[in-house]
Protein backbone atom coordinates (compact mmCIF):
# COMPACT_ATOMS: atom_id res chain seq x y z
CA UNK A 1 0.00 0.00 0.00
CA UNK A 2 1.24 3.38 -1.03
CA UNK A 3 1.73 6.45 1.54
CA UNK A 4 -0.57 8.43 -0.24
CA UNK A 5 -3.63 6.15 -0.20
CA UNK A 6 -3.45 5.68 3.79
CA UNK A 7 -6.26 6.83 5.69
CA UNK A 8 -8.20 7.39 2.48
CA UNK A 9 -5.51 10.44 1.51
CA UNK A 10 -7.48 12.47 3.91
CA UNK A 11 -4.05 14.23 5.20
CA UNK A 12 -3.19 14.94 2.01
CA UNK A 13 -2.62 19.05 2.35
CA UNK A 14 -4.58 19.00 5.16
CA UNK A 15 -3.31 21.85 8.07
CA UNK A 16 -2.78 19.46 10.82
CA UNK A 17 -1.37 20.82 14.66
CA UNK A 18 0.35 18.79 16.95
CA UNK A 19 1.10 19.93 20.39
CA UNK A 20 4.15 18.61 21.53
CA UNK A 21 5.54 18.30 18.39
CA UNK A 22 9.44 18.55 20.08
CA UNK A 23 9.03 15.48 22.12
CA UNK A 24 9.75 11.40 21.09
CA UNK A 25 6.05 10.63 20.12
CA UNK A 26 5.40 14.24 18.10
CA UNK A 27 8.52 14.14 15.97
CA UNK A 28 7.37 10.10 14.62
CA UNK A 29 4.20 11.51 14.30
CA UNK A 30 5.23 14.68 12.37
CA UNK A 31 7.61 12.26 10.34
CA UNK A 32 4.69 10.17 9.20
CA UNK A 33 2.42 12.88 8.20
CA UNK A 34 4.86 14.70 6.22
CA UNK A 35 5.10 11.01 4.44
CA UNK A 36 1.22 11.34 3.90
CA UNK A 37 1.77 14.56 2.10
CA UNK A 38 0.45 16.95 4.89
CA UNK A 39 0.61 20.79 6.21
CA UNK A 40 2.19 20.30 9.96
CA UNK A 41 2.42 22.51 12.66
CA UNK A 42 3.75 22.49 15.82
CA UNK A 43 3.56 24.49 19.44
CA UNK A 44 5.30 22.52 22.29
CA UNK A 45 8.50 23.91 24.95
CA UNK A 46 12.26 23.40 23.62
CA UNK A 47 13.10 19.28 23.17
CA UNK A 48 12.75 17.70 26.31
CA UNK A 49 16.19 15.79 26.32
CA UNK A 50 19.66 15.49 24.58
CA UNK A 51 20.10 14.25 22.28
CA UNK A 52 16.63 15.07 21.08
CA UNK A 53 14.88 12.99 18.29
CA UNK A 54 13.04 16.23 16.63
CA UNK A 55 16.74 17.83 16.85
CA UNK A 56 18.46 14.37 15.22
CA UNK A 57 15.70 14.20 12.71
CA UNK A 58 15.84 18.23 11.50
CA UNK A 59 11.95 18.30 12.22
CA UNK A 60 12.28 21.75 11.85
CA UNK A 61 12.59 21.44 8.34
CA UNK A 62 9.30 19.62 8.06
CA UNK A 63 7.42 21.19 10.75
CA UNK A 64 6.61 25.23 10.85
CA UNK A 65 7.09 25.01 14.73
CA UNK A 66 6.08 27.37 17.55
CA UNK A 67 8.04 27.34 20.83
CA UNK A 68 5.62 27.86 23.76
CA UNK A 69 3.75 26.36 27.05
CA UNK A 70 0.51 25.21 26.81
CA UNK A 71 -0.08 27.22 30.40
CA UNK A 72 0.60 30.48 27.78
CA UNK A 73 -3.18 30.87 27.07
CA UNK A 74 -2.93 33.97 24.98
CA UNK A 75 -0.08 32.93 23.06
CA UNK A 76 -1.67 29.34 22.54
CA UNK A 77 -5.11 31.00 21.12
CA UNK A 78 -2.92 33.28 19.05
CA UNK A 79 -0.91 30.72 17.24
CA UNK A 80 -4.39 28.84 17.22
CA UNK A 81 -5.85 31.33 15.20
CA UNK A 82 -2.91 32.07 12.94
CA UNK A 83 -2.81 28.40 11.72
CA UNK A 84 -6.19 27.52 11.35
CA UNK A 85 -5.71 24.12 11.50
CA UNK A 86 -8.35 21.91 10.47
CA UNK A 87 -7.01 19.07 12.77
CA UNK A 88 -5.44 19.05 16.00
CA UNK A 89 -3.55 16.24 18.07
CA UNK A 90 -2.89 17.23 21.24
CA UNK A 91 0.39 15.71 22.62
CA UNK A 92 1.89 18.18 24.99
CA UNK A 93 2.44 16.90 28.09
CA UNK A 94 4.81 16.29 31.59
CA UNK A 95 4.96 12.34 30.52
CA UNK A 96 6.94 10.20 33.28
CA UNK A 97 5.81 9.19 36.39
CA UNK A 98 8.91 9.70 38.20
CA UNK A 99 9.16 13.30 37.12
CA UNK A 100 5.19 13.49 38.86
CA UNK A 101 6.47 12.78 41.78
CA UNK A 102 9.37 15.22 41.72
CA UNK A 103 6.89 18.45 40.62
CA UNK A 104 3.31 17.44 40.95
CA UNK A 105 2.24 21.16 40.44
CA UNK A 106 3.99 21.45 37.03
CA UNK A 107 2.53 17.56 36.27
CA UNK A 108 -0.87 19.17 36.87
CA UNK A 109 -0.55 22.46 35.56
CA UNK A 110 0.28 21.60 32.19
CA UNK A 111 -1.55 18.30 31.42
CA UNK A 112 -4.45 19.70 33.23
CA UNK A 113 -4.82 23.18 32.78
CA UNK A 114 -2.93 22.88 29.78
CA UNK A 115 -5.50 20.56 28.02
CA UNK A 116 -7.79 23.23 29.14
CA UNK A 117 -6.28 25.63 27.11
CA UNK A 118 -6.18 23.92 24.42
CA UNK A 119 -10.18 23.16 24.07
CA UNK A 120 -10.59 27.00 25.03
CA UNK A 121 -9.03 27.89 22.41
CA UNK A 122 -11.03 25.96 20.22
CA UNK A 123 -13.63 26.94 21.07
CA UNK A 124 -12.99 30.98 20.93
CA UNK A 125 -11.64 29.94 17.54
CA UNK A 126 -13.48 28.77 14.05
CA UNK A 127 -12.34 26.26 12.14
CA UNK A 128 -10.94 22.89 13.81
CA UNK A 129 -12.74 20.29 12.67
CA UNK A 130 -10.94 17.32 14.56
CA UNK A 131 -9.30 17.63 18.15
CA UNK A 132 -7.71 14.19 19.49
CA UNK A 133 -6.52 14.46 23.04
CA UNK A 134 -3.85 11.79 23.39
CA UNK A 135 -3.69 10.29 26.94
CA UNK A 136 -2.46 7.05 28.62
CA UNK A 137 -3.09 3.81 29.80
CA UNK A 138 -1.94 5.10 32.82
CA UNK A 139 -5.34 7.16 33.31
CA UNK A 140 -7.71 4.33 34.58
CA UNK A 141 -8.33 3.80 38.23
CA UNK A 142 -5.88 0.92 38.75
CA UNK A 143 -7.68 -2.68 40.80
CA UNK A 144 -4.26 -4.40 39.44
CA UNK A 145 -6.68 -6.72 37.53
CA UNK A 146 -5.27 -9.43 35.24
CA UNK A 147 -7.48 -8.55 32.49
CA UNK A 148 -7.75 -4.98 30.36
CA UNK A 149 -9.24 -1.87 30.99
CA UNK A 150 -12.61 -0.57 29.06
CA UNK A 151 -12.87 2.87 27.98
CA UNK A 152 -16.26 3.05 30.21
CA UNK A 153 -14.04 2.33 33.11
CA UNK A 154 -13.50 4.90 35.83
CA UNK A 155 -10.63 7.34 35.66
CA UNK A 156 -8.21 7.34 38.89
CA UNK A 157 -4.79 7.69 38.79
CA UNK A 158 -2.07 6.78 41.62
CA UNK A 159 1.01 9.09 41.00
CA UNK A 160 0.25 12.46 39.83
CA UNK A 161 0.78 12.02 36.49
CA UNK A 162 -1.63 9.17 35.90
CA UNK A 163 -3.80 10.93 38.12
CA UNK A 164 -3.29 14.50 35.83
CA UNK A 165 -4.15 12.25 32.92
CA UNK A 166 -7.20 10.99 34.57
CA UNK A 167 -8.04 14.57 34.97
CA UNK A 168 -7.38 15.72 31.66
CA UNK A 169 -10.06 12.60 29.98
CA UNK A 170 -12.57 14.17 32.68
CA UNK A 171 -11.33 17.70 30.66
CA UNK A 172 -12.54 16.68 27.47
CA UNK A 173 -15.68 14.60 28.62
CA UNK A 174 -16.68 17.73 29.84
CA UNK A 175 -15.72 20.11 27.36
CA UNK A 176 -17.48 17.25 24.39
CA UNK A 177 -20.45 17.93 26.61
CA UNK A 178 -20.59 21.17 27.67
CA UNK A 179 -19.33 22.98 24.34
CA UNK A 180 -18.53 20.27 21.56
CA UNK A 181 -21.81 18.04 22.33
CA UNK A 182 -22.44 15.20 19.17
CA UNK A 183 -25.99 16.00 19.26
CA UNK A 184 -25.27 19.09 18.71
CA UNK A 185 -22.10 18.66 15.68
CA UNK A 186 -23.65 20.82 13.01
CA UNK A 187 -23.74 23.99 14.95
CA UNK A 188 -20.18 23.64 16.15
CA UNK A 189 -18.65 21.35 13.86
CA UNK A 190 -15.96 20.12 16.09
CA UNK A 191 -15.75 16.54 16.45
CA UNK A 192 -13.82 15.87 19.79
CA UNK A 193 -12.32 12.19 20.65
CA UNK A 194 -9.59 11.02 23.48
CA UNK A 195 -6.86 8.32 22.95
CA UNK A 196 -5.29 6.19 25.41
CA UNK A 197 -2.23 3.83 24.33
CA UNK A 198 -0.12 1.59 26.36
CA UNK A 199 3.52 1.59 27.38
CA UNK A 200 5.42 3.37 23.78
CA UNK A 201 8.82 2.12 23.10
CA UNK A 202 10.66 3.43 19.71
CA UNK A 203 14.17 4.13 18.34
CA UNK A 204 14.77 7.90 19.15
CA UNK A 205 13.64 8.13 22.53
CA UNK A 206 16.28 9.89 24.96
CA UNK A 207 13.57 10.56 28.00
CA UNK A 208 15.20 9.69 31.72
CA UNK A 209 13.69 6.86 33.69
CA UNK A 210 12.00 4.88 30.99
CA UNK A 211 13.04 1.40 30.53
CA UNK A 212 14.40 1.49 26.68
CA UNK A 213 16.40 4.49 26.40
CA UNK A 214 18.47 3.88 30.19
CA UNK A 215 19.08 0.44 28.69
CA UNK A 216 20.66 2.15 25.20
CA UNK A 217 22.47 5.17 28.15
CA UNK A 218 23.84 1.58 29.73
CA UNK A 219 24.80 -0.01 27.03
CA UNK A 220 26.49 2.94 25.28
CA UNK A 221 28.52 3.36 28.49
CA UNK A 222 29.62 0.27 28.86
CA UNK A 223 27.56 -0.41 32.02
CA UNK A 224 24.65 -2.70 32.93
CA UNK A 225 21.10 -1.75 33.25
CA UNK A 226 19.79 -1.01 36.37
CA UNK A 227 15.98 -2.46 36.43
CA UNK A 228 13.06 -1.98 38.95
CA UNK A 229 9.66 -3.09 39.05
CA UNK A 230 11.05 -6.45 37.66
CA UNK A 231 7.71 -7.87 37.44
CA UNK A 232 5.42 -5.18 36.74
CA UNK A 233 3.27 -6.06 33.45
CA UNK A 234 2.92 -3.53 30.79
CA UNK A 235 1.00 -2.99 27.36
CA UNK A 236 4.52 -2.22 25.26
CA UNK A 237 3.79 -0.90 21.31
CA UNK A 238 5.94 0.20 18.81
CA UNK A 239 5.59 3.82 18.58
CA UNK A 240 3.75 3.64 15.24
CA UNK A 241 1.09 1.81 16.68
CA UNK A 242 -1.22 3.96 18.66
CA UNK A 243 0.52 6.87 15.91
CA UNK A 244 -1.45 4.95 12.97
CA UNK A 245 -4.45 4.92 15.85
CA UNK A 246 -4.82 8.49 16.26
CA UNK A 247 -4.64 9.10 12.34
CA UNK A 248 -7.03 6.48 11.84
CA UNK A 249 -9.20 7.88 14.71
CA UNK A 250 -8.95 11.61 13.32
CA UNK A 251 -9.28 10.48 9.55
CA UNK A 252 -13.10 8.81 11.05
CA UNK A 253 -13.35 11.72 13.16
CA UNK A 254 -12.92 14.26 9.77
CA UNK A 255 -14.71 11.89 7.54
CA UNK A 256 -17.72 11.16 9.77
CA UNK A 257 -17.80 13.40 12.96
CA UNK A 258 -19.87 13.47 16.08
CA UNK A 259 -20.09 9.45 15.01
CA UNK A 260 -16.49 9.00 16.83
CA UNK A 261 -16.16 11.35 19.62
CA UNK A 262 -15.40 9.41 22.64
CA UNK A 263 -12.64 7.56 24.04
CA UNK A 264 -10.52 4.64 22.73
CA UNK A 265 -7.81 2.75 24.20
CA UNK A 266 -4.86 1.77 21.38
CA UNK A 267 -2.88 -1.17 22.79
CA UNK A 268 -1.44 -4.38 22.23
CA UNK A 269 -2.35 -7.83 21.80
CA UNK A 270 -2.73 -9.67 25.76
CA UNK A 271 0.55 -11.62 24.62
CA UNK A 272 2.66 -9.01 24.35
CA UNK A 273 2.14 -7.50 27.57
CA UNK A 274 5.05 -8.81 29.30
CA UNK A 275 6.85 -7.75 32.62
CA UNK A 276 9.75 -5.66 32.73
CA UNK A 277 12.19 -7.98 33.04
CA UNK A 278 11.20 -10.34 30.01
CA UNK A 279 11.81 -7.13 28.18
CA UNK A 280 15.05 -6.60 29.46
CA UNK A 281 16.24 -10.05 28.58
CA UNK A 282 14.64 -9.52 25.02
CA UNK A 283 16.50 -6.48 24.42
CA UNK A 284 19.76 -7.68 25.74
CA UNK A 285 19.71 -10.87 23.51
CA UNK A 286 19.27 -8.82 20.09
CA UNK A 287 21.64 -6.41 21.23
CA UNK A 288 24.00 -8.81 21.75
CA UNK A 289 27.44 -7.70 22.46
CA UNK A 290 27.08 -8.92 26.42
CA UNK A 291 24.28 -6.93 27.25
CA UNK A 292 23.35 -7.02 30.74
CA UNK A 293 21.21 -5.97 33.33
CA UNK A 294 20.83 -6.34 37.14
CA UNK A 295 17.46 -5.45 39.50
CA UNK A 296 17.95 -1.97 41.48
CA UNK A 297 17.05 -3.31 45.06
CA UNK A 298 16.53 0.23 46.33
CA UNK A 299 12.95 1.57 47.42
CA UNK A 300 11.33 3.16 44.61
CA UNK A 301 8.29 5.03 44.50
CA UNK A 302 4.56 3.63 43.99
CA UNK A 303 3.95 2.23 40.22
CA UNK A 304 0.89 -0.54 39.09
CA UNK A 305 1.61 -3.63 38.70
CA UNK A 306 -1.00 -4.80 36.41
CA UNK A 307 -1.73 -2.52 33.67
CA UNK A 308 -3.59 -4.11 30.14
CA UNK A 309 -5.68 -2.27 27.76
CA UNK A 310 -9.02 -4.00 26.32
CA UNK A 311 -9.16 -2.72 22.66
CA UNK A 312 -11.93 -4.46 21.30
CA UNK A 313 -13.59 -1.35 20.74
CA UNK A 314 -11.28 -0.23 17.99
CA UNK A 315 -10.65 -3.13 16.79
CA UNK A 316 -14.52 -3.62 15.82
CA UNK A 317 -15.62 -0.16 15.39
CA UNK A 318 -12.26 1.35 13.48
CA UNK A 319 -11.29 -2.10 12.03
CA UNK A 320 -7.51 -1.35 13.41
CA UNK A 321 -5.27 -4.17 14.81
CA UNK A 322 -1.42 -3.75 15.88
CA UNK A 323 0.89 -4.57 13.00
CA UNK A 324 4.19 -5.30 14.85
CA UNK A 325 4.26 -8.04 18.15
CA UNK A 326 7.15 -7.26 20.88
CA UNK A 327 9.27 -9.13 18.94
CA UNK A 328 8.87 -6.94 16.08
CA UNK A 329 8.99 -3.73 18.21
CA UNK A 330 12.07 -4.63 19.93
CA UNK A 331 14.15 -5.57 17.12
CA UNK A 332 13.17 -2.50 15.46
CA UNK A 333 14.48 -0.71 18.13
CA UNK A 334 18.24 -2.57 18.51
CA UNK A 335 18.13 -1.43 14.29
CA UNK A 336 17.36 1.80 14.49
CA UNK A 337 19.71 2.55 17.70
CA UNK A 338 22.45 0.49 15.75
CA UNK A 339 22.44 2.57 12.79
CA UNK A 340 22.23 5.76 14.58
CA UNK A 341 24.91 4.81 16.84
CA UNK A 342 27.11 3.77 13.48
CA UNK A 343 25.82 7.23 11.99
CA UNK A 344 23.08 6.75 9.83
CA UNK A 345 20.47 9.82 9.35
CA UNK A 346 17.49 9.64 12.02
CA UNK A 347 15.30 10.68 9.60
CA UNK A 348 16.27 8.38 7.42
CA UNK A 349 15.92 5.61 9.53
CA UNK A 350 12.25 6.53 10.92
CA UNK A 351 11.20 7.04 7.45
CA UNK A 352 12.57 3.29 6.86
CA UNK A 353 10.86 1.74 9.75
CA UNK A 354 7.50 3.75 8.78
CA UNK A 355 7.33 2.11 5.39
CA UNK A 356 8.43 -1.05 6.93
CA UNK A 357 5.54 -0.51 9.54
CA UNK A 358 3.29 -0.31 6.27
CA UNK A 359 4.12 -2.94 4.62
CA UNK A 360 3.33 -5.15 7.32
Amino acid sequence: MGMNTLYKGIFKNKKVLITGHTGFKGTWLSLLLHQLGADIYGYALDPPTNPSLYKEAHLDEIVKSTIGDMRDFQKLKATINQINPEIIIHMAAQPLVRASYKDPIETYSTNVMGTVNLFEAIRQTKGVKVVINVTTDKCYENREWHWGYRENEPMGGYDPYSNSKGCSELVTSSFRNSFFNPKEYDTHGVAMASARAGNVIGGGDWAEDRLIPDFIRAITNGRQLLIRSPYAIRPWQHVLEPLNGYLTLAAKLYEEGHRYAEAWNFGPDDSDAQNVEWITKKICEYWGENAAYKIDTNPQPHEANYLKLDCSKVKAELDWQPKWNIDKALRSIVEWNKSWLSGDNAKQICFNQINDYFKS
